[in-house]
C-alpha cells in the first residue's frame, strides 16, 4: 500500500505520542542501549566536559584571600561565593539572585532550548561522559551490552558486571565527597576521611547517604532523572517558541523518508531521510528526533553526529539533524531577536542592576535592635527616661571588626552598654549586648519617639539603626492616640466587611 508524505508524517506522529520510548504496553520500564555515539558534536562535548569537571573536582581545593571559592553551608547557614560571604540575613540579596537566575534560566531556553541539559547538567555529564564511558569500555557497545545482559551467569558476565559495580562505587564516592566539601569545607571533608566514623557519625552517615544517592542516579535511575524527576524538560513546553534553537530534524529535506535503493525510479520522489534509525539508537534517552521537540531531548547532538555520519556515506550534505529552529526550516529565516527575546532581556538587566546595586551597597555589619521584653520605659532620679534594648551584631567579613556607635537624633538622647567596654565583633561572628537609651523627660513628646544610630567602623559609617523609644505621655495625647487607633480599626473592619460582600 502506498502511503503520501502527509500520511506516513501522521502515522509516525501519531506512534509517538502514544507510546513511551522507556515504559513497554505493561508499564514496565524498558532499558535504553544506547549506541556509542562519536563524531565533531561528541568530541566538542569532551573537551567541554573536562572543563567542567575539572572545574567541579578542583573547587573545593580553591580560594580568593583565604576563603573558599564556593560553600554552601546549608547546616550553618553560611553561604560563600567566589570568597565573599554570606548569612541568613542577606535574605535579600538570595531572593534577588535566584531570581536572576530563574529568568536567565528562561531567556537563555527561549533562545537556545535545552542546551544546558546536554553540554552543562552535571547529571547528563557524569552520566553520558563518565558513567556510560566506562559502560562502553567494560561490556562493549549496544548489542553487546544487551546479549551481555541476556546471556547466562558465567565467570566473563560476573567479572565484567562486578568490576563494573565496583568503578561506579568509587566514582560515587568520589562524588560525594567533592559534593559534601561544597557543603561543609574541605578540611572537614578531610578531617571526616582521614579519622574513624565515630568520630564523625553524622558526617559519614551523609557521606553514604550521598554515594547510595549518586550510585542509584547513575547506575539504575539514569534517563529517568531527566524524564520524570527534572522539571526543566517539562518547563521548555512552555519557554519554547518557533525560534527556539534546538536540536531539529529538516522534515522538509528528510521526508517522505524511505530506504536507499541502487536502482530506483526517477518518478519516485524521496527525502535525504534513509530510515535508517541511527538518530534512534544513539539516543541516550530512546526517542526519535523526527518526531519533533520533546521533553525526553536533552540536546545532546549524539542524533546530529550519526546522521551527518550517514549522510557522508551516501553522498548527502550534512544538517538533516542540526541546531536550528522551527521557522529556520519552515520558513528559511532564523530569528534570535523576538519580542518575546527582548522582555525577557529588559526584566534581566533590570534584575542584574538591582542585584549589583545591592551587592555594592551591602554592608559588612547587620545590626539588629529588640526591646527587652517585659520592659517597658523608666524615669530615672536625675530627669531622664530610659529604655533597655537587645543589640545583636553580625559580622560578615573574615576579619575583627571594633565598632562605635553614635546617636544621630535626637541630639539630647545618649547610649551607654550595660556591660561597659568597647564593641568587638569577632570574624564571621556574633555578639550581642544589652544597651540603655535615655532621653531628658522634657524632650519626649509622644509615646514612641523614633531614635536613630549610626554604625561606624574606623570613622566610617557602616549603616543606620532605626529604634522606637517608648515614653511616657499626657493623658490628652493618650486620649488623642486611643481615637485614632479605634478609629484605625473601624477603617479596616469597613475594609474586610466590604470584601466579605465582594
Amino acid at each position: 500500500m502506498k502511503e503520501t508524505a502527509g500520511e506516513n508524517l501522521y502515522q509516525y506522529d501519531d506512534e509517538f505520542r502514544n507510546t513511551i520510548a522507556t515504559v513497554d504496553e505493561k508499564g514496565k520500564r524498558v532499558w535504553i542501549y544506547p549506541k556509542k555515539p562519536s563524531g565533531h558534536y561528541h568530541r566538542m562535548r569532551i573537551i567541554v566536559t573536562t572543563f567542567l569537571l575539572s572545574i567541579f573536582f578542583a573547587g573545593p581545593f580553591l580560594s580568593i584571600n583565604g576563603q573558599p571559592l564556593l560553600l554552601l553551608n546549608i547546616f550553618q547557614r553560611k553561604f560563600v561565593v567566589l570568597g565573599q560571604a554570606f548569612w541568613p540575613q542577606d535574605f535579600v540579596l538570595l531572593a534577588l539572585t535566584l531570581i536572576t537566575l530563574f529568568v536567565f534560566v528562561i531567556l537563555f531556553t527561549v533562545v537556545f532550548g535545552r542546551i544546558w541539559c546536554g553540554w552543562m547538567c552535571p547529571q547528563t555529564l557524569f552520566m553520558e561522559m563518565v558513567f556510560r564511558k566506562i559502560e562502553y569500555f567494560i561490556e562493549g557497545d549496544a548489542n553487546e551490552q544487551r546479549r551481555l545482559n541476556n546471556g547466562p551467569w558465567n565467570g566473563k558476565k560476573v567479572s565484567k558486571k562486578v568490576l563494573k559495580q565496583v568503578i561506579f562505587i568509587t566514582i560515587s564516592l568520589l562524588i560525594s565527597h567533592t559534593t559534601m566539601a561544597y557543603l561543609i569545607g574541605i578540611q572537614e571533608t578531610l578531617a571526616i576521611v582521614s579519622q574513624p566514623p565515630t568520630e564523625h557519625v553524622a558526617g559519614f552517615l551523609g557521606l553514604m547517604l550521598f554515594t547510595g544517592i549518586f550510585y542509584g542516579v547513575f547506575a539504575r535511575f539514569r534517563e529517568q532523572a531527566c524524564i520524570a524527576v527534572c522539571p526543566y524538560g517539562r518547563l521548555q513546553g512552555v519557554l519554547l517558541v518557533k525560534d527556539s534553537i534546538v536540536v531539529a530534524y529538516d522534515w522538509l529535506r528528510g521526508e517522505p523518508r524511505g530506504k536507499l535503493r541502487k536502482q530506483q525510479a526517477a518518478e519516485i520522489k524521496q527525502g535525504d531521510c534513509i530510515d535508517c534509525k541511527l538518530c534512534v539508537h544513539v539516543c541516550p534517552t530512546g526517542i526519535d528526533i523526527r518526531n519533533g521537540t520533546q521533553l525526553e531531548c536533552v540536546n545532546c547532538t549524539a542524533c546530529i553526529d550519526a546522521c551527518d555520519d550517514v549522510m557522508v556515506k551516501i553522498g548527502k550534505p550534512k544538517g538533516l539533524i542540526r541546531f536550528a529552529s522551527y521557522s529556520s526550516i519552515k520558513n528559511g529565516i532564523q530569528k534570535l531577536i523576538t519580542p518575546r527575546v527582548i522582555g525577557y532581556s529588559f526584566v534581566l538587566l533590570a534584575l542584574i542592576s538591582v542585584l549589583g546595586f545591592t551587592l555594592a551597597t551591602r554592608s559588612d555589619i547587620e545590626t539588629s535592635v529588640f526591646k527587652v521584653p517585659g520592659t517597658l520605659y523608666q524615669r530615672t532620679d536625675d530627669g531622664f527616661i530610659t529604655n533597655l534594648y537587645n543589640f545583636e551584631f553580625v559580622n560578615k567579613t573574615f576579619s575583627v571588626i571594633d565598632l562605635e556607635l553614635k546617636v544621630e537624633s535626637p541630639s539630647s538622647a545618649s547610649l551607654s552598654r550595660v556591660d561597659g567596654g568597647e564593641v568587638k565583633i569577632p570574624a564571621e561572628g556574633l555578639v550581642k549586648s544589652v544597651y540603655f537609651i535615655k532621653i531628658p523627660a522634657g524632650e519626649v513628646k509622644s509615646a514612641r519617639t523614633i531614635v536613630m544610630l549610626g554604625v561606624y567602623k574606623a570613622g566610617k559609617k557602616l549603616e543606620t539603626v532605626k529604634i522606637k523609644f517608648i515614653g511616657p505621655v499626657s493623658r490628652a495625647s493618650d486620649m488623642k492616640s486611643r481615637r485614632e487607633d479605634e478609629q484605625r480599626e473601624e477603617e479596616d473592619k469597613d475594609k474586610e466587611d466590604s470584601k466579605d460582600k465582594d
